[in-house]
């Protein structure tokens, strides 16, 4: 899963999407931001402002993904941990935890930002990757992740901000592979890098909800 996000991202499909945090994250001049469900550090890399006292620290339950993420910066540090166990932080420690398509804590969130930090938090819309669900390529998902979103943080956080982004691309039979590997799709691989051979083309929406709370 991780080589294949590594082969996707790094043909720029989602620079978009990174560019959105990258500038949303810029506007706090954090000096230490947290990734919760880093994967490979491909967004937290491009959230980390300049500057020799900015770190980072990436978090996430696979120790080869962590590895990855401390590879991808000398300011990144790393932590392997489950986000539903109390985090080994201390309190008001992180400016942002940058939380992109991942599960979220909200209590240990609440407790590990300083008094006024920015949760940002990522989730598809429910028209990302339609036409892969449809062809049977990728797996359903939750119809109102947004409004369970905000009402799951309600206790804790105050919505900012909320952005949309949306684009239909066209992708080759190997990048539809590499798109349904990397998720939780993944099961599908092969179903997805034999599809269609007589038009190994295909047109996929890649939409996106971005929200900003900010903590009580």
């Amino acid at each position: 899963m991780l080589d294949a996000r590594d082969r996707f991202l790094a043909a720029g499909w989602y620079e978009p999407l990174r560019d959105a945090i990258c500038s949303r994250a810029a506007g706090e001049l954090p000096r230490r931001i947290l990734d919760v469900g880093c994967g490979t550090g491909y967004y937290l890399g491009a959230a980390l402002p300049s500057g020799d006292d900015v770190r980072a620290l990436g978090m996430d339950l696979s120790p080869i993904a962590v590895g990855r993420t401390i590879r991808s910066h000398d300011r990144v540090d790393g932590l392997v941990a489950d986000v539903w166990s109390p985090l080994p932080l201390r309190d008001g420690t992180a400016d942002i935890i940058l939380n992109v398509f991942a599960p979220r804590n909200a209590a240990e969130f609440h407790r590990a930002l300083r008094h006024d930090g920015l949760l940002l938090v990522v989730v598809p819309q429910p028209s990302h990757l339609r036409q892969l669900r449809e062809s049977g390529l990728a797996v359903q998902m939750q119809a109102d992740k947004a409004v369970h979103l905000t009402t799951s943080l309600a206790a804790w956080f105050s919505l900012e901000s909320h952005d949309q982004l949306a684009r239909t691309v066209r992708l080759s039979v190997t990048e539809v592979a590499s798109l349904v590997g990397m998720g939780p799709s993944a099961h599908h691989i092969d179903s997805a890098a034999e599809a269609d051979p007589v038009t190994p083309d295909r047109e996929v929406t890649v939409a996106f909800d971005i929200f900003g709370f900010r903590r009580h």
